[in-house]
């Protein structure tokens, strides 16, 4: 299929992986490197831990440190640099930081904790959405009132509608997420597609789910035909998974979200409805810093998220910031496309 991919591409193609896990498998299965010559790959801003902005970090951080507070989270979080310390550096130094696999992990540590107040860091696309919400709704029937969420949930479709519309990268197509669109369905990408006519298929995370999926984007092209197909046809439907969708719409509002490189996009972030407000850590939040200083010093992660620059492009990339010492958190999350590329593409 590589050959075939490779001799049907007239010309050097740009495509975008969207979704992390995608950025990792490619990587992984030197797919990027083996379609360099006629298909360019880059990755867009499907890291759920790496969009989260600074300034949301800094304040979990500052939450940490307060008196009766524990902060529980996924464990990706824990090593994200903010400003001068990060969740694991605040372990370290005394703080109650908990790493959880699971929402319902969390509301299990606030049974343990008593009256002590347990903040849970939710941190995800709309693929771990549907289970916070599930929680939050289990801690309502629990009537369990030191159980608390800081929802830093971002939503995938907004985010692709505002780099379309930067037009700051060629793009010849989209290879959209698989899980995300498990949940979604496909329909939330149409208008999209259809406005910004590109190539779009949401594809799945096998190596021939990969390579099928970059082919039926190559067809669409040599056929002037761009539309949105799927080749991820045993997840995903047009409809998506209607009980998870009833409960983030049970649960969630949309709201206008800061996300790490892209700064505010309209209704692409999820909030608690008033109905469940007290639930909501952020009545006990400080105030944030101030964006603009959100990317530390020469770290280029935003313009990765953007697809402006490749991994190797930040001139801290394999020097000053590594997985072992990661400057931002492009080089931290597993999903991460520099902690991909320092493993497997250099």
């Amino acid at each position: 299929m590589l050959d075939r991919i490779v001799h049907e591409s007239e010309g050097n193609l740009s495509f975008m992986e969207v979704c992390g896990t995608h950025t990792v498998a490619i990587s992984k299965f030197g797919i990027r490197s083996s379609l360099r010559d006629r298909v360019k790959l880059v990755s867009g801003p499907g890291c759920p831990v790496c969009v989260v902005p600074g300034s949301v970090i800094d304040s979990v951080i500052r939450l940490s440190r307060k008196e009766g507070f524990t902060v529980a989270t996924f464990g990706d979080m824990m090593r994200v640099p903010a400003h001068g310390s990060s969740l694991q550096a605040e372990k370290a130094r005394g703080a109650d930081v908990q790493v959880v696999y699971s929402p319902m992990d969390a509301l299990e540590v606030a049974r343990r904790k008593g009256e002590k107040m347990l903040v849970f860091f939710a941190v995800g696309f709309e693929t771990t959405a549907p289970a916070v919400a599930a929680t939050v709704l289990e801690a309502e029937r629990q009537d369990l009132r030191n159980f608390f969420i800081l929802s830093a949930h971002r939503l995938i479709p907004p985010a692709v509608e505002m780099i379309l519309g930067l037009g700051e990268v060629n793009l010849d197509g989209l290879m959209l997420p698989g899980h995300v669109s498990t949940v979604i369905g496909s329909l939330p990408y149409q208008n999209l597609v259809e406005k910004h006519r590109v190539p779009a298929v949401i594809t799945g995370f096998e190596p021939a789910d990969i390579l099928q999926g970059i082919h039926m984007l190559v067809a669409q092209v040599l056929r002037h035909s761009p539309r949105l197909e799927t080749q991820y046809t045993r997840s995903v439907r047009p409809e998506g998974n209607p009980r998870a969708l009833e409960l983030m719409n049970q649960v969630f509002d949309a709201v206008d979200s800061l996300w790490r490189g892209l700064g505010k996009i309209a209704l692409s972030g999820l909030a608690l409805k008033t109905k469940y407000a007290a639930f909501d850590a952020g009545q006990f939040l400080d105030e944030g810093v101030e964006e603009d200083s959100d990317q530390p010093k020469g770290c280029r992660c935003g313009e990765v998220l953007r697809a402006v620059y490749e991994p190797l492009d930040c001139p801290l990339f394999g020097r000053t910031c590594t997985p072992e010492h990661p400057v931002g958190p492009c080089m931290v999350s597993s999903e991460g496309s520099c902690a991909a590329w320092y493993r497997y593409e250099v």
